[in-house]
């Protein structure tokens, strides 16, 4: 079976998961800004993020529209490839699946992982964690009903 790939359908799923995840992220790291000032967790900081004291760069808002476009674009790519395989009836349906599936494998162990390796409060990554589904289940909905 041939794989049918719509390319402008694609950066349409990327380009508005770029937008979702840049709002969803931003409200989190707003309600989350406790953890971002608290002077211990400094040293944790890519220096993209904060190169100096206060409030990061430009450079890291555009950064970090392209890493969600990056990210937006495979989350669509998979979409295509799997779409056939994921459950639900309509796309509603199988797109908050999908969404769910990509945190299942995605969100659950990068949140994982986290807290393995990197000196973070448990509520912050929660809280990463929580955003991500969100994002992953907006997007499963858009990539369902634009990647038909």
């Amino acid at each position: 079976m041939a794989l049918k790939i719509n390319l402008p359908r694609l950066i349409a799923v990327a380009i508005l998961y770029a937008i979702a995840g840049e709002i969803i992220m931003t409200l989190g790291a707003m309600a989350d800004m406790n953890y971002y000032q608290d002077p211990n967790y400094f040293p944790v900081w890519s220096k993209i993020m904060m190169p100096a004291a206060g409030p990061p760069p430009a450079t890291f808002l555009y950064i970090g529209i392209a890493f969600q476009l990056i990210t937006g674009f495979l989350f669509a790519l998979v979409y295509v490839v799997v779409k056939g395989a994921v459950p639900g009836k309509g796309w509603k349906n199988r797109g908050l699946m999908y969404g769910f599936l990509v945190f299942m494998v995605a969100g659950i162990p990068t949140t994982l992982m986290l807290i393995l390796l990197v000196n973070l409060p448990l509520g912050l990554l929660i809280s990463w964690m929580l955003q991500s589904l969100v994002v992953y289940l907006l997007m499963g909905l858009a990539a369902a009903k634009i990647l038909k």
